[in-house]
């Protein structure tokens, strides 16, 4: 890894007993965990709950199958289906620096196969018995990693268990590569990608040679969204969707908020809390629980319930367990704005900077001062919740206080993941900011921060829907939320993964939004013709264009900064 100058010695490094030690290089252990043992299959399995109370069924799990695999190559090979999206990209890049032979297919092409491609990947486009064959169809694959999009009757899949291949569906992928590691599992339904990101910046920048994997792209990491080191510690964004999360053991479980987010996987938001439940379960033994206790969906989870569903994971089984019983076995610390967390901010006020001071506090047993200090920063659970886990990290109560002072000057230092509130250029009076804003309280969020930076000019927001069951389910709320803006465009929706069953459009969204104006504008190219033509006929007007939404809708802004370029210079 490559940051910033930060010197290496004295206050800039943990404590050794912090570090511990160092460990087998991830290489071996994924070579033993991975290819000496029988590899995890899927399983279509269906586990009712009580109907009463909103709970689901469990579509998928993982079992033990197929023979061990014998390996006699020098180098194996790893081939990934669905390899563009960025969470499979990323594990492709991780097996590339552990110098493994890796190769993958998707539909279509992704900026992040830019990265694996360069870094020496075989990628193809569309799925094909070919993809998995090498020299005359002689060699095959030692594994296959599946993303969670991908149908199970994908031609790639079908035949690397014809030749009797392991297939690893991505969690079980993950759970085995991680399971001798100190797992740092970042979870939640927003938030995740930055607050991943910023711990394991912070931790890797202190002298910890950690792992990482992030969901997106993160500047200050070499390597986009991984690091890759031999330390204990791995820092991973842990996804819910699909129950991605539910193969993991993690050391320190991190959750930043529970929202009913992925609705084409969960019926309802408390079939959202169901799972998340299960994900506790499975926290190790004097392991340790960092949760936001502002999240009216995370404060849920410990309470209210007797009951849920435990997976067993050396059997790939589903048992019924003691949620309380099986809480009591780690520590939990709370974070966020209230004064009733374990940290928490005091003093706030909004400083001439357009930022805001406050005093950083906590409970925590093992510091003497409830005071930690004065911040001057934007106030972020985000920091909150990365110095609670750190603080959790460390045993020794001498080295707690001297720990958390250090971390903060790193925390200064994270300059953020891509596509958060990134701003894209501006000419004029004219700001163009992107953001991956594609849930109602993340579309909130990025419109309460423009305002606060830029209270005297106009927003105008160009959002393009991110899959039609979420549009057809939060309809209501992605209307109610954009009416904070003061113009409003709708973009078709970005379907996806998905084949639209739900008869809604971006028309209905635009024609359901009171207060700014709002039009339908489905194509991306439309819109930058028309949000062109409208700034440049007042081009000294102050007003922020924010391009919102997980599609292809980041290639609105350079697209509108280029145009109003050749036009205005």
């Amino acid at each position: 890894m490559e940051f910033p100058a930060i010197s290496l010695s004295g206050s800039s490094n943990f404590p050794a007993s912090f570090l511990g030690k160092r460990r087998t290089p991830s290489r071996k252990i994924l070579r033993r965990t991975l290819f000496r043992r029988k590899p995890l299959h899927i399983r279509t399995s269906i586990v009712a709950l009580d109907d009463n109370n909103g709970s689901f069924s469990v579509s998928e799990t993982c079992t033990d199958e197929s023979d061990p695999v014998s390996l006699n190559s020098p180098k194996e090979w790893i081939h990934f289906v669905g390899i563009g999206g960025s969470g499979m990209s990323a594990l492709a890049m991780l097996a590339l620096k552990q110098g493994y032979e890796v190769s993958g297919s998707d539909l279509v092409w992704s900026s992040f196969m830019d990265r694996l491609n360069k870094a020496g990947a075989c990628l193809c486009i569309g799925h094909s018995v070919s993809n998995l064959q090498r020299k005359n169809s002689s060699r095959l694959p030692n594994a296959v990693v599946v993303s969670s999009a991908i149908p199970q009757n994908n031609v790639e899949i079908l035949h690397a268990k014809s030749f009797g291949i392991p297939v690893y569906k991505r969690d079980c992928w993950l759970g085995n590569l991680t399971q001798y590691h100190k797992l740092i599992a970042v979870s939640g339904s927003h938030g995740k990608s930055t607050t991943a990101a910023m711990l394991a910046y912070v931790l890797n920048a202190m002298g910890d040679d950690l792992t990482a994997i992030v969901g997106a792209d993160v500047p200050q990491f070499t390597e986009g969204n991984i690091i890759t080191g031999s330390s204990q510690t791995f820092v991973l964004e842990a996804d819910e969707y699909d129950g991605c999360f539910l193969h993991l053991s993690p050391y320190i479980a991190v959750v930043t908020n529970v929202e009913w987010e992925h609705v084409d996987i969960f019926p309802d938001e408390e079939a959202v809390r169901t799972t998340f439940r299960r994900f506790l379960n499975l926290i190790r033994k004097d392991g340790h629980l960092i949760l936001c206790g502002d999240s009216e969906g995370a404060n849920s989870l410990l309470s209210n319930y007797k009951w849920t569903i435990g997976l067993d994971a050396s059997r790939g089984a589903l048992s019924i367990q003691s949620s309380e019983r099986r809480a009591d076995s780690y520590k939990i610390t709370t974070f966020g704005i209230s004064s009733s967390n374990e940290w928490h901010a005091s003093s706030v006020a909004q400083n001439s900077e357009g930022g805001t001071d406050y005093t950083l506090c906590t409970k925590e047993k093992l510091i003497s001062s409830s005071v930690i200090g004065d911040v001057r920063w934007q106030i972020s659970v985000y920091r909150f919740q990365v110095i609670a886990t750190i603080v959790a990290m460390v045993r020794d109560e001498s080295h707690v206080h001297d720990t958390v002072n250090r971390l903060r000057l790193h925390l200064k230092n994270f300059r953020g993941v891509s596509r958060r509130f990134e701003m894209i250029g501006s000419i004029h009076g004219c700001y163009i900011f992107d953001d991956y804003a594609h849930h109602p309280t993340e579309i909130r969020a990025v419109l309460q921060a423009a305002r606060q930076r830029f209270p005297f000019k106009a927003l105008l927001v160009v959002f393009q829907p991110h899959t039609n069951s979420r549009l057809a389910a939060l309809k209501k709320n992605f209307a109610i939320a954009l009416s904070d803006a003061d113009q409003v465009v709708i973009t078709e929706v970005y379907a996806g993964r998905e084949t639209d069953h739900w008869n809604v459009s971006g028309r209905d969204l635009s024609a359901s939004i009171f207060g700014p104006t709002s039009e339908y504008i489905p194509s991306l190219g439309d819109v930058v013709d028309k949000l062109a033509l409208q700034i440049c006929k007042d081009p000294h007007r102050d007003i922020v264009v924010l391009t919102l939404g997980a599609g292809d809708i980041t290639t609105v802004g350079p697209k509108l900064l280029n145009k109003l370029q050749k036009r205005l210079q």
